[in-house]
Parts: C-alpha cells; sequence; structure tokens
C-alpha cells in the first residue's frame, strides 16, 4: 500500500523543511474553497480532487497529514473522508526528524470524490433544532472564546447557544457525556480546528459526530449568541 504524507503547514514552512517525499496542501488554497459560507468554506469536489491526484492520492493510498499543531492536518483527514476516501491518519511535525527542503517531485494519481451528504450540519438545522436535548452541539475553541470574554477573530464573541466546549487541543480524554450523546455536531471558529475533534471522535468509534462546516463565523450573523 503505497503512503502519502502531506505537509498541511504554510508553504513557506514546508519549503523550509518537511517530511521526506511529503507533499504540500497549502491550508488557505488548497484546503479552503467557495462551497457554503464562514471564513474557511469547503472545496468543491473538482478542485479537491484535483489537489489529491496532483499530491499523489489515489484510490490505494494511506495518507499522513501533519501540521504543527493547528488543526488543519484534521481538516484534510474530515476532507478526505468527506469526498469518500477513508484511508488516513493525523500526525504532528516533527522538527527534530530528518527533512527535506524545497519542492518535492510528486508522482500524481487518480482521485476519484465520492462525497458524503451525511457529515455536516447547516445553520438552517442548527436554528431550528436550538434547545432539542437530542442535539449535542461541541464547540472546539480555546474556552475562553467559547466563554465570550474574548474573540481575537470574529467581531462578535460568545457561541451557539447550549454549545459545550472541547478545546482541540485538550489531550485528555473525551468525556463520556460526548461519546454516548445521540447527535453530535462539531463547530469552531470556522471550521478547522473542530475536524480534530471530530478525528479524536473517529478514533472513539464516533464516526457519526458531523461538521459544521460554516462554524461560528458563519453563525454570529445569522443566529442567536450566548455568553457566560
Amino acid at each position: 500500500m503505497p503512503v502519502r504524507h502531506v505537509d498541511c503547514r504554510p508553504e513557506a514552512a514546508y519549503l523550509a523543511g518537511h517530511v521526506p517525499g511529503a507533499a504540500h496542501a497549502d491550508p488557505e488554497r488548497d484546503l479552503t474553497g467557495t462551497e457554503g459560507g464562514g471564513r474557511h468554506p469547503l472545496p468543491s469536489a473538482h478542485a479537491f480532487a484535483a489537489w489529491a491526484g496532483a499530491a499523489g492520492i489515489g484510490s490505494d493510498t494511506h495518507v499522513v497529514a501533519y501540521d504543527d499543531g493547528t488543526g488543519w492536518a484534521a481538516r484534510l483527514w474530515w476532507l478526505l473522508r468527506h469526498f469518500g476516501h477513508d484511508d488516513a491518519e493525523v500526525a504532528m511535525f516533527d522538527p527534530s526528524a530528518p527533512l527535506s527542503q524545497g519542492e518535492e517531485k510528486i508522482e500524481t494519481a487518480k482521485f476519484t470524490p465520492r462525497p458524503r451528504s451525511a457529515d455536516t450540519a447547516d445553520a438552517a438545522e442548527l436554528l431550528a433544532r436550538l434547545g432539542d436535548p437530542a442535539l449535542t452541539l461541541v464547540d472546539a475553541r480555546a474556552p475562553e472564546r467559547w466563554r465570550g470574554e474574548v474573540e481575537p477573530i470574529d467581531p462578535v464573541a460568545g457561541r451557539i447557544p447550549g454549545a459545550r466546549n472541547r478545546f482541540f487541543l485538550d489531550d485528555s480524554p473525551l468525556p463520556a457525556q460526548l461519546l454516548e450523546a445521540d447527535d453530535l455536531v462539531v463547530y469552531c471558529g470556522s471550521g478547522v480546528t473542530a475536524c480534530a475533534v471530530l478525528y479524536d471522535l473517529h478514533v472513539a468509534d464516533r464516526d457519526d459526530a458531523r461538521l459544521y462546516p460554516g462554524s461560528f463565523s458563519e453563525w454570529y450573523a445569522l443566529g442567536p449568541v450566548e455568553r457566560d
């Protein structure tokens, strides 16, 4: 089985030093697109397939996506699953390992997207289900952003009403309340770090958890906001 490492850091960091043979996924260009709202909309199936094929990802490729703690590797993992490729994992960049510099020559492959339709939630659904006890919303942002104490990016601070907090960098075991919830939807600021929580849920056999791609960067202009 071929293995393809994919560096999900900015291009300058990739060129300065990456896992030998790794392809590059530019966060703003390759892992962001025009489908939906929010700060980081999803790429179209066509655009993602073109990038994945150029990155050497075919139907039998095992993908190891890595970053330096930003959540973009998990975003790539989620996008691969969203477009029908289940053989991927998330790792952290190790600057102490032997590294290559500059661009890599990547043998292209054919990536055929098979988009899933049941792995996302949108604002209309969440608005209609506010207060629904069967729905558990999970906010992956830092606790102080979830509480609405600070908001360094969006013009409004706070959270979707009723959302619980699970910071994406929290490496403690997932709470039983999340693992046992009926319907899980995870969001963050713009649909990136939420994917890290979704990856943790996947590892814990909760593959049914969904992403709200627009996340808070879309929500604050559409629905009510809660603060502590």
